[in-house]
């Protein structure tokens, strides 16, 4: 399976979902530059680093290097878009479909 790692960091950066300062801050890294090697392909984040990303974004480390996170996020504004709509009741069989299927 392709790594999407680089893929979902450019997202993430581009759309302003995380900045490079805040990388910084949560992870072991102190140089913008490699953020930006990461960003496009150049170096691979250590585990350790990944799992700090992943435990921030509040997603798992399998979605921040296996899963376009472009496309998730496209549900996910989809679903904040129209959550008026939903009851209580529907949004926990939503977030229980959605635990299954992981």
């Amino acid at each position: 399976m392709e790594n999407m790692f680089s893929k979902n960091i450019k997202y993430l950066l581009d759309t302003g979902k995380i900045s490079v300062k805040t990388i910084l801050n949560i992870t072991s890294v102190k140089s913008k530059s490699l953020v930006y090697m990461w960003k496009s392909g150049e170096r691979q984040i250590t585990t350790e680093d990944a799992v700090k990303l992943a435990n921030f974004l509040n997603i798992t480390l399998d979605d921040l290097i296996n899963k376009d996170l472009s496309k998730v996020d496209e549900f996910g504004s989809y679903f904040n878009a129209n959550k008026h709509l939903l009851t209580e009741e529907d949004k926990d069989m939503i977030k229980f479909i959605i635990e299954k299927r992981k």
